[in-house]
């Protein structure tokens, strides 16, 4: 049996009598190693959200993009993707060092399905991944704990327009994202901007 419940989720079920589906689907879907099938929907994707919370239980929840297989697969129990060059707030990043815990959700909006990673991360600039990835500027492992296929009834489908133009491509400069020509920032952005 998974440790994904703790006891405020007991209570629910319990308020809700749920607690008999919420153990058979954590039975049959509730898993510690990442499928071939489940390697395939992850490298598959150019987006995903990623939940973290910082040193004092506050939690915050952040898009990732980039291009198709951005995300990979180490192995059955490691995901690894680029940071790239963002706002300069590292809240991502900064709630990861202070507190590992992490939970990935990719979806299909295309093709309606979700899939849960829970884990734990690290982020370091020196990752021998680092050259492998157009752009990055660091990067977060995963150590994962659980991964599941998540209901998509509720995903609303939607079909790729195309591609943001500051994802990191191989020979191409990405163009200035329009806030960093702001008046306001130029003097406080970093200096290899």
């Amino acid at each position: 049996m998974t440790t994904l419940y703790h006891q405020s989720h007991r209570d629910l079920q319990d308020q809700f009598d749920s607690r008999r589906l919420a153990d058979r689907v954590s039975e049959l879907i509730v898993h510690q190693d990442i499928s071939p099938e489940e390697r395939a929907f992850i490298e598959g994707r150019d987006m995903f959200f990623i939940s973290t919370v910082d040193s004092l239980g506050r939690p915050t929840v952040s898009y990732k993009g980039g291009p198709v297989g951005f995300v990979r697969v180490l192995d059955e129990k490691t995901i690894a993707f680029p940071g790239y060059d963002g706002n300069g707030m590292f809240l991502t990043a900064g709630n990861i060092a202070a507190n590992h815990e992490v939970g990935l959700l990719f979806i299909d909006f295309e093709n309606p399905q979700r899939l849960r990673v829970h884990g734990t991360a690290s982020v370091t600039v020196t990752d021998p991944l680092l050259e492998s990835f157009v752009g990055a500027t660091y990067i977060v492992r995963i150590n994962v704990r659980d991964v599941f296929i998540n209901c998509p009834r509720y995903i609303h489908p939607y079909n790729k327009a195309g591609q943001s133009e500051y994802t990191p491509q191989a020979g191409c400069e990405a163009p200035v994202p329009d806030w960093k020509k702001l008046d306001v920032v130029q003097d406080v952005l970093p200096k290899q901007q």
